[in-house]
């Protein structure tokens, strides 16, 4: 008996410790990670190096803005790209503008205004070909942090990271850690009276338009720029001097701007504010339209606005669609319908059609005259490319980025988009 048992004793034990030798290796997982490392710079350093070169490839591009007939083209953190699209069949890179740290800019007058870090820049672009720098606005926008011996924390480096961790690991299943001061993000958690001049898109030539992923615009003669937390409000009647006259406290995660009519619609993670602009100087605040997390761009028109919900690494959402909300009563925005999407990006809207870039499902358009069927509308769909943010020009032209490069289509037909030109990405 006392044999049997003494087996018995032993075989469990094996067999415990084989089922443990078979957990841990069920337990081992390889993780991928973003991982963001701070960037510091002190002030000498971030004013030093604005420089006007040549034209430049694109090869990591952002945000995107048209001005009388050029292209403006944000290469992240970098500077600005200048194309001439007089002829959109073969647009020409004709000059860079380094700047450091720039995400966004918009034009008024041939003065282009672009973030430097902290600082905002006035740029001539009268001939687009040869940039001036005009000024500098010292200390107008936050950095992310103050160091007093590392300096301004302005951005953080981001590399992708793969790991084998085991599930007794404290980052096992955490969508986000840090180590020290670096972040960790999960990788699969992770924009009456006479017509005023016009260039041949049919646009005032006084002011461009952005895409609806920017986070510069301008109107009523002030530039108002959002950053994390604040909208921040510059009068540029003098162009070339901007004076930062506000600042107004929106909340956290904002995303982006988008003015019309009298009304600011500010998208942000967690929702679209909407802000009476009657008062240049002082935007107020009237409502928000709560939804579940993610990032959010918003167009607006007529009674509808349009917001695009996706998931990713900073925003930490899990919602991939499209929300039409009912805004004829701005203090009381309502949802009306939400329509899936596969990871919906930046939109624009002309003539009750809504074109929505829809991540790496490419550039897709919607007969949007009735809002309780736009599903069942879809006019096109081009395939085969990423897409990032669209903006549609009067003159039947759709100005597309992405991360393979900058796009132009002609709309000739509706259910076919035709693409004209091309101007690639440069992979290292």
């Amino acid at each position: 008996m006392k044999n049997i048992n003494y087996l018995t004793t032993i075989g469990g034990v094996f067999l415990f410790l084989l089922f443990q030798s078979c957990t841990q290796d069920l337990c081992d997982r390889s993780s991928t990670f973003v991982r963001f490392d701070p960037v510091y710079l002190q002030v000498d350093e971030i004013r030093k190096d604005i420089q006007i070169q040549g034209a430049q490839p694109l090869k990591n591009p952002g945000k995107l803005y048209y001005y009388n007939d050029y292209i403006i083209i944000n290469e992240r953190r970098e500077g600005l790209h200048i194309v001439d699209n007089r002829n959109p069949e073969n647009p020409q890179n004709i000059a860079f503008v380094k700047i450091p740290g720039n995400i966004d800019m918009a034009v008024k007058n041939g003065i282009l205004y672009a973030d430097n870090y902290i600082d905002l820049l006035t740029i001539d672009i009268q001939n687009p070909a040869e940039p001036k720098l005009v000024s500098r606005t010292e200390d107008v926008f936050n950095s992310l942090g103050l160091n007093q011996d590392l300096g301004h924390l302005v951005y953080y480096e981001e590399t992708t990271v793969t790991e084998e961790l085991n599930c007794t690991d404290p980052r096992w299943g955490n969508p986000w850690f840090f180590e020290g001061d670096v972040l960790f993000a999960d990788a699969l958690n992770s924009s009456a009276g006479a017509a005023p001049p016009t260039n041949n898109a049919g646009v005032p030539a006084s002011t461009g338009i952005g895409g609806s992923l920017a986070q510069f615009t301008l109107t009523k003669n002030h530039l108002y720029v959002v950053d994390e937390w604040d909208l921040k409000v510059f009068d540029v009647e003098d162009c070339n001097n901007p004076d930062f006259i506000n600042t107004v406290n929106v909340g956290w995660g904002i995303e982006t701007i988008y003015p019309y009519l009298d009304n600011l619609f500010i998208g942000a993670a967690d929702g679209m504010y909407i802000f009476d602009n009657s008062n240049p100087v002082a935007p107020r605040f009237l409502s928000k339209f709560d939804h579940a997390r993610a990032c959010d761009p918003v167009v607006v028109d007529g009674d509808i606005a349009y917001v695009t919900l996706r998931d990713g690494t900073t925003c930490q959402g899990f919602n991939n669609q499209l929300d039409v909300v009912d805004v004829s009563t701005l203090t009381r925005p309502e949802l009306l319908k939400s329509y899936p999407m596969d990871n919906p990006r930046g939109l624009a809207v002309k003539d009750k059609k809504l074109y929505l870039c829809d991540g790496d499902s490419g550039l897709k358009s919607y007969d949007v005259t009735n809002w309780e069927t736009i599903d069942e509308n879809q006019l096109a769909h081009i395939k085969g490319f990423s897409t990032y943010d669209v903006i549609a020009l009067p003159n039947d032209l759709l100005l597309v980025i992405g991360e393979d490069g900058f796009y132009q289509f002609k709309i000739e037909d509706e259910k076919d988009l035709k693409e004209i030109s091309v101007i690639p990405v440069e992979r290292a």
